[in-house]
């Protein structure tokens, strides 16, 4: 078994708060992704795990094992960092024997264990070559190596794809999702980059400001964010934010006044709304639709268009001075400036109180007010 429990967890560096109290569960065979803005505090927190920051208070407890003072050495933990750290002077198969050569471990046990590691990272062919000799993703996987054939119980990853080139990083995400799969290993992995965190984990955590701010896994996150903050940052492009104020509200509607101009009608299942209370209407990209200026109360003129392929990425600026983008389909033109309108799918649409808390919605098909 690999559970990893924390409990109230703070990490305080003289009067600054960088960790504010965490508790999280992570259970055994589990890929989780710390995930949140620069300084959100996610990567002091997989440090704290490691061993590599002291804790200011809380607990940390591997199985029944209580690791919160134990050394880095004896965690039976593995980390991969963002820097490679191989010695440039070492074949790559004595990089990833090191550790287990300073153990004292049985020369033909070592040899096993690293050809072992080898040809699931594929690094058979590079055993004798040394790091200089390697492109950035073979060196990363030797880093990955290093890890495995320590067979720790918890592999930790601090945005390990972050030196990368795009492509690279897509092809180390697949690689390490197969991994995770093969190896049936408790992996927890910190990135600022949503996409990582949406295609590579079972649980997300999302944290701000030294908080968790959620955890589920990346659909629940995505259809069903607990505030504003999550709906923004997981998804891509980020959804659109337009405020508005409460006009009318029944046992089962309100209708809501954009600032934006259109009025719309939704379902919602909160009792603390009145009317004239400020509101957020959410809505993502891929949950609008963009036509004739005639065909939709909600009048835009179109800014800057993108042409990625299969998706067309339109940049709105709206009259009272707020952003948004649409995802058209790829053989979607239009021209810089052009007035269009706008139909919002509001079954998808999410709404957030002055709080930025979000206002639960029942799963029903709404209409245009």
């Amino acid at each position: 078994m690999s559970d990893l429990t924390i409990r109230n967890l703070k990490k305080s560096f003289d009067d600054i708060h960088i960790i504010k109290g965490i508790d999280l569960d992570i259970r055994d065979h589990e890929f989780v992704v710390f995930v949140g803005p620069s300084g959100c505090g996610k990567s002091t927190l997989l440090r704290l795990i490691a061993g590599l920051e002291e804790v200011t208070s809380g607990h940390i407890h591997l199985d029944e094992r209580d690791i919160t003072d134990v050394a880095p050495a004896k965690r039976d933990l593995a980390m991969v960092f963002q820097s490679y750290a191989l010695y440039p002077h070492m074949t790559v198969r004595k990089n990833m024997s090191f550790a287990l050569d300073l153990a004292g471990i049985d020369k033909a046990e070592v040899q096993r264990k690293v050809d072992d590691a080898a040809k699931v990272l594929e690094l058979g062919p590079l055993l004798e070559r040394k790091p200089k000799a390697l492109s950035g993703g073979q060196r990363q996987r030797v880093a990955i190596g290093r890890a495995i054939v320590r067979n720790p119980k918890v592999f930790l990853f601090d945005e390990p794809l972050s030196n990368l080139d795009a492509a690279l990083r897509v092809l180390m995400r697949l690689e390490l999702a197969r991994l995770h799969k093969e190896l049936n290993a408790t992996m927890i992995y910190v990135t600022h980059d949503q996409v990582e965190a949406m295609t590579l984990a079972d649980k997300v955590v999302v944290l701000n400001a030294g908080r968790v701010e959620q955890v589920g896994s990346p659909l629940e996150l995505y259809h069903h964010p607990v505030n504003q903050f999550v709906a923004g940052f997981i998804g891509t492009p980020k959804m659109a934010f337009l405020k508005g104020t409460v006009k009318a509200v029944s046992s089962s509607d309100l209708t809501v006044a954009l600032e934006c101009g259109p009025e719309y009608q939704l379902p919602h299942q909160s009792t603390r709304l009145k009317v004239g209370d400020d509101i957020t209407m959410g809505i993502r990209p891929e949950h609008i639709d963009v036509v004739a200026s005639d065909a939709s109360p909600f009048k835009v003129r179109l800014d800057v268009t993108e042409h990625l392929g299969a998706d067309t990425y339109c940049y709105i600026k709206l009259g009272n001075g707020e952003m948004m983008t649409v995802r058209a389909p790829g053989d979607f033109s239009a021209d810089y400036g052009q007035h269009a309108a706008l139909i919002p799918d509001l079954s998808q649409a999410h709404l957030f109180d002055a709080d930025g808390k979000t206002i639960p919605r029942p799963r029903t098909q709404t209409q245009v007010a």
